[in-house]
């Protein structure tokens, strides 16, 4: 009589299966989570991060809380400066990509087609269409 070949562990249906089960109820419960709301504790909303930020009420809120020197304050002044000019730069290039991107793929599709998918836009939100 000859012995049946070997498996290894990880070919077992047994092992296999209980891994599946246990990536699909993890996988679940993730979806699950975010859809109630930890999606947006985690990513705060478009609406609120993307505008430019007030320096001028954030460099009082760090003079205050931080007690800065008038040089230290002059400097935050300028990286906050610097940064306001860097976002505005950033959002104005990913303005340009999305309406780049949305044009190639107008391009792409049949007049219907076209329409269905500027509907699918509008469905989609605020944070995948170009600014109007």
């Amino acid at each position: 009589m000859t012995a049946a070949p070997t498996r290894a562990a990880w070919q077992n249906p047994r092992v296999v299966s209980t891994l599946a089960l246990v990536f699909l109820a993890g996988a679940a419960t993730g979806a699950l989570w975010m859809q109630f709301g930890l999606h947006d504790k985690l990513h705060r909303s478009v609406a609120a991060s993307s505008g430019p930020i007030d320096r001028a009420a954030l460099l009082r809120r760090f003079n205050e809380e931080l007690e800065l020197s008038p040089d230290q304050s002059q400097k935050i002044s300028n990286v906050l400066e610097d940064y306001t000019q860097f976002y505005q730069s950033l959002q104005e290039q990913l303005d340009d990509t999305r309406a780049t991107g949305k044009t190639q793929i107008l391009e792409i599709l049949n007049p219907e087609q076209r329409a269905r998918f500027e509907k699918m836009m509008d469905d989609l939100g605020p944070e995948l269409q170009q600014p109007k």
